[in-house]
C-alpha cells in the first residue's frame, strides 16, 4: 500500500491524461457524422505534389514519436510534461471546435496506383481506416511540432544532439508525409504551423517571461 501511495504522489500529474476520454468521443463523433457538406480544402500546390507510397513509414512512426516523447516527460520531467501537454491538448481542441464547427475534408487521394508494393497495401489500409474529412489543421503536422519545440527546450535532451537531430529530421519526414500520401492539403499544414507558432508564444515564450520574473523577484 505505501508503495502504491508514493506511485500515486509521484505520478499524480497522469491526471491531464484523462483529456483521451474528451478527444476520442468527440473526434469519433465527427469521423462518423461529417460525412456530406463539408467544406473541400484544396490548394494549387497539392496538384504539384505527387503521391509517394514510401511516406507511409515515417506516417505511421507519428504515432510511436508522439507516445515516446510524452512517455519521456513524464517519467523526467513534469514541469515539461505540462509544457508539452498544454501545447498539444490546447491545440487538439482547437481543431476539434473548428471541424465541428467548419466541417472540412479532401479530395486528394489517388483512386489507382501506378505500383503494387507493400507500401501501398499500407496506404490502402491508412485509407480504409482513416476518413478524408476534418482535416485542418493537420494534427499530424502540430503535434510533431510540439514535441519537437519540447525537445529543443529539455535542458537534459540538449546533452543529447544526436536525440534532437533525430527528432526534428523524422518530424520533417512526418510533415512531409502527410501531403505526399495526399492525406492533407498544404493548407492543413500551413494552418498547423501558424496554430504552433501561436501556441509556441502562449505555452513557452510566456511562461519563460514569467519565470525570469518571479527568479527576478526572489533574488
Amino acid at each position: 500500500m505505501n508503495k502504491i501511495g508514493a506511485a500515486l504522489k509521484k505520478y499524480k500529474h497522469a491526471w491531464v491524461l484523462l483529456y483521451v476520454f474528451i478527444y476520442m468521443p468527440w473526434f469519433v463523433y465527427l469521423e462518423r457524422h461529417v460525412t456530406t457538406g463539408y467544406y473541400i480544402i484544396h490548394s494549387s500546390l497539392d496538384d504539384k505534389i505527387p503521391f509517394v507510397e514510401y511516406f507511409i513509414v515515417p506516417y505511421c512512426l507519428w504515432f510511436i514519436f508522439i507516445v515516446v516523447v510524452v512517455a519521456y516527460f513524464f517519467f523526467t520531467d513534469v514541469p515539461g510534461f505540462y509544457k508539452l501537454t498544454t501545447f498539444l491538448f490546447t491545440g487538439m481542441t482547437i481543431f476539434l471546435l473548428i471541424s465541428t464547427v467548419f466541417p472540412n475534408g479532401l479530395m486528394l487521394r489517388p483512386t489507382t496506383f501506378v505500383r503494387d508494393n507493400v507500401f501501398v497495401d499500407m496506404v490502402k489500409m491508412l485509407y480504409a481506416a482513416d476518413t478524408s474529412t476534418n482535416v485542418f489543421p493537420s494534427i499530424h503536422v502540430f503535434n510533431s511540432i510540439g514535441v519537437c519545440v519540447a525537445i529543443a527546450h529539455s535542458d537534459k535532451l540538449k546533452e543529447y544532439r544526436g536525440v534532437q537531430i533525430a527528432s526534428y529530421c523524422l518530424a520533417g519526414l512526418i510533415i512531409l508525409a502527410t501531403m505526399f500520401l495526399k492525406q492533407h492539403s498544404v493548407v492543413d499544414v500551413m494552418g498547423a504551423i501558424v496554430m504552433s507558432l501561436i501556441m509556441y508564444q502562449v505555452v513557452y515564450v510566456t511562461e519563460t517571461r514569467k519565470e525570469r520574473r518571479i527568479s527576478r523577484q526572489m533574488i
